[in-house]
């Protein structure tokens, strides 16, 4: 918890890119005495308070005990190359359930039909990495035979919720000119709902089979689970003519990780640990928004 790094960027070049290196700390706030000792530990030459939540501490190297003590400090870090602009940024591939969303809509389904712990721990298990997705997912859907497709509609219009900072990220990303890919293995009757409300670029998710206005408890074939969202995060990004570099990927499951490989940011968003160890950030203490402050302004 509280951890985030990215080893990738900083060991791509030599002594005088690591000169380049931003350490950015958030939470809820930053408190005076946890920036001083972050700047002595990390050995920054000066330090930026950005707002609250968040500082830039400049010329910072990584050093051990960052980690650690930004976990007892209930704070975000991330090792930012000083270059790296949001304007140069062309790609937003993001997860939907307990990513853009703070719940897992196939869990919500199931509490209408009265198997909620049953879904909710092949749910865990899936998104641990402990089970094949696209089999924890028909055994999920199975479940759900027989609901009335009303069930869904309800699920959106009572329970969904952004994520916190979700929809300013969103905002920041569109003014950038990042073009925006909704990736799913729940439902398209939640991610085009979504596409059309925030104004997405793209999206790919399951369709569920519904017959005489009841959930069959069968998903259509073309099932999206983690290699269909990596295959999708690369063909918007042919069709968009652009290198990984361009890419911010950010998910919380083991079926985020391969889409996440494939960009040149990766986020794991309040994850689970399989998840966050592949990732180049974690934001487990801020909301979305907090991915911006990884990226310099101009």
């Amino acid at each position: 918890a509280g951890r985030c790094n990215d080893a990738r960027a900083p060991n791509r070049a030599g002594p005088a890119f690591a000169m380049s290196i931003h350490l950015v700390i958030q939470g809820s706030a930053v408190a005076e005495r946890d920036l001083e000792q972050l700047a002595q530990l990390s050995g920054a030459r000066q330090v930026l308070r950005l707002g609250p939540g968040v500082c830039r501490l400049i010329g910072a190297r990584q050093r051990p005990g960052i980690a650690e003590y930004c976990a007892r400090a209930r704070l975000d870090f991330g090792f930012v190359p000083e270059e790296r602009k949001l304007a140069d940024m062309k790609l937003l591939v993001i997860d939907m359930d307990s990513t853009l969303i703070s719940i897992e809509c196939i869990d919500e389904i199931a509490d209408m039909a009265g198997v909620r712990t049953e879904v909710s721990a092949i749910t865990a298990a899936a998104m641990g990495g402990e089970i094949d997705y696209a089999e924890s997912l028909r055994q999920r859907v199975g479940l759900l035979q027989g609901l009335d497709e009303g069930a869904l509609a309800r699920v959106y219009d009572e329970r969904l919720r952004f994520s916190p900072g979700a929809e300013a990220m969103l905002a920041a990303m569109r003014r950038a000119g990042v073009k925006t890919l909704l990736v799913s293995g729940g439902f398209s009757f939640f991610t085009e709902r979504l596409k059309t409300r925030l104004d997405l670029d793209y999206s790919v998710s399951n369709v569920l089979d519904i017959e005489n206005g009841r959930l069959t408890g069968r998903v259509i074939e073309g099932l999206v689970d983690a290699e269909a969202k990596a295959s999708m995060l690369r063909s918007v990004r042919d069709e968009l003519g652009i290198t990984r570099a361009g890419i911010i990927a950010i998910g919380d499951g083991a079926n985020d990780m391969a889409m996440m490989a494939e960009a040149g940011v990766a986020i794991a968003y309040r994850a689970k640990a399989v998840a966050r160890s592949k990732a180049d950030y974690a934001l487990d203490w801020v909301g979305l928004d907090g991915a911006l402050n990884l990226f310099s302004e101009n």
